[in-house]
């Protein structure tokens, strides 16, 4: 699993993210451990109203678990992974929600710990942290013969397709995957010498290198998206200043903003319209029986959540009745009869756990199973729309160097009877 982590505060917005069902298939609050509260907006409530005791505004750590796509993974296994990174972190024994999320037919974790110590209250210090997720996750992929992604493998370093939450907003806004676009860049980067070379390779993927307002390179897109050239290439940025130099000698946002109007006639805007619009279309009609499979999936897990809760009930009473009242209890305690009822108790109820938790497995695999052919399809979709945009954005870069081309004619064509008449007014010199 790819485990990605941070400290962070914002109870509120962490657990309205977390429950978020429009961007999820489906949510399901796993495990809530340390808590007084029931429901996972409580339980992190709870935790900010502790860390009001102290000086900490970071009193959370919020950790991702992402397995690799196609990978079942059951219940317990994201567990024994909450497990194993909280004993790494040092944060065994804090209190811990664990929230399951399925989107686009992919399964993955959220685990939120409290890091406040409410008999010191203090947080707890997680120096380092970066470091020991990664080596977790290492072993993670090689306990699940998983294959290792290029940014776990010893030699390799961070991988350059990892995206933060700001970066995969950004990308959604613009309709596309944000992968698709740090691939891009990170490409056009690689392919490059200078700011030349890269600025032309931009160019025909319909990007342009320009100057930030802080002096910094920045990356504009023709929907006057601005990007960041160090983050989206995978680079620091005392690496993009050696290779590039000086940003002064770039134009600005400003500028590229009047060159692409300019440039862009109302036929090629007529024609990105249409693009996306067609675009859209296509999504719309992908998305169509993935949402009548959704409403399936939650009825039947619906079905099967009532139906483990009355047996658990009924299980639960039938325990209940084992003990004896009045002499015939004092009698069993005194026995030891009714200590090995409890611990019969105990263990059948682990087991009615267990049981419960591989049936909700079971569905999950079927149900994944069915959608998989038609999020084969929506992946296909999205990949041709990508080829699309990227045949686009060479054609308008041909057709906005012809452009310039052409200006660059008419400006020579201007000065040359200037020029001439200049020469024909110089009086000559007879030595």
């Amino acid at each position: 699993m790819i485990l990605k982590g941070s400290q962070r505060g914002g109870a509120g917005n962490l657990s309205a993210h977390l429950l978020n069902k429009r961007d999820n298939d489906h949510v399901r609050v796993l495990n809530l451990r340390g808590f007084m509260a029931d429901d996972l907006t409580g339980a992190l409530q709870e935790a900010y109203a502790i860390s009001r005791a102290t000086k900490c505004r970071q009193f959370m750590f919020s950790l991702s678990l992402n397995p690799p796509k196609n990978a079942l993974v059951k219940e317990t296994d994201f567990q024994k992974a909450a497990d194993a990174a909280e004993k790494r972190l040092g944060l065994s024994g804090q209190p811990r929600a664990i929230i399951l999320h399925e989107k686009e037919g992919r399964r993955h974790a959220h685990v939120v710990w409290s890091r406040i110590r409410a008999d010191e209250l203090k947080a707890v210090e997680l120096p380092f942290f970066k470091n020991k997720l990664k080596d977790l996750s290492r072993d993670l992929f090689l306990e699940h013969q998983w294959t290792l992604p290029e940014g776990l493998r010893t030699h390799g370093g961070r991988s350059p397709l990892n995206f933060s939450l700001a970066e995969w907003q950004q990308a959604k806004r613009l309709g596309r995957d944000p992968r698709e676009i740090k691939d891009a860049i990170r490409d056009c980067w690689n392919r490059s010498d200078d700011a030349k070379s890269l600025a032309h390779a931009l160019d025909e993927r319909g990007y342009f290198l320009a100057q930030g307002d802080r002096r910094s390179f920045v990356i504009m897109d023709t929907d006057g998206e601005v990007y960041s050239l160090a983050r989206y290439a995978g680079v620091k940025t005392k690496d993009v200043r050696a290779k590039l130099g000086d940003p002064d000698k770039l134009p600005s946002l400003t500028d590229i903003t009047i060159t692409l109007q300019r440039q862009t006639t109302s036929q090629a805007r007529n024609f990105i319209l249409s693009m996306r619009q067609r675009h859209v279309a296509d999504i719309a009609q992908a998305k169509a029986p993935l949402a009548k499979l959704k409403r399936e999936h939650e009825a039947e897990r619906g079905d099967l959540a009532a139906a483990q809760s009355s047996r658990w009930e009924h299980e639960t009473r039938d325990r209940a009745a084992r003990f004896r009242k009045g002499l015939a209890g004092l009698w069993d305690t005194i026995t030891g009869r009714k200590r090995a009822l409890r611990q019969q108790n105990e263990r059948e109820a682990a087991d009615g756990l267990r049981r419960d938790s591989t049936e909700r497995d079971r569905l999950v695999e079927t149900q994944l199973e069915q959608r998989r052919p038609f999020q084969f399809d929506l992946d296909r979709t999205r990949k041709r729309h990508a080829e699309e945009r990227q045949l686009l954005a060479r054609e308008l870069a041909a057709h906005r160097k012809r452009l310039r081309s052409a200006e660059r004619q008419q400006s020579q064509d201007s000065e040359r009877p200037r020029e001439r008449t200049r020469r024909r007014g110089t009086p000559s010199l007879d030595l």
